[in-house]
Order: C-alpha cells, then structure tokens, then sequence
C-alpha cells in the first residue's frame, strides 16, 4: 500500500468515526492498524490521529462498546 493510500484509508476511517460521532473499540484498533501499518507514523498521520483524539476527549466523538 502506498503512503497515499494508506492516508487515504486512515482519513476514511477517521471520518467515519466522526460523521457517526462515535467510535468502538474494533473501529479505534483498525485506525491504529492502518497508522502503524509501516512501523511509521508521518506528520500528516499524526495530526489526523491527534485530531480523532480531541474529538474523543472533548466528547464529539464517543467511545462505544458495540
């Protein structure tokens, strides 16, 4: 997979997460799956990944247990 791709996926799944304004636990693991994918997380992931977790934190984003 490419850098791109794998950006790609990870923006998807984040947005997912968001536009459902919840997220479980598998869901969270796949977005931590596709970051680590290559054993290295770039600027861009990491900025998409601190803004899932501000989301998180601030309560627009809820953790579920489905």
């Amino acid at each position: 997979m490419s850098l791109e791709e794998k950006e790609l996926d990870l923006a998807t799944a984040i947005k997912k997460a968001i536009a459902d304004c919840e997220i479980t636990p598998a869901e969270y693991d796949k977005i931590l799956a596709i970051a680590n994918e290559d054993k290295f997380i770039d600027n861009q992931e990491q900025a998409l990944l601190g803004q899932l977790q501000q989301l998180i934190a601030n309560g627009t984003v809820k953790r579920v247990a489905k």
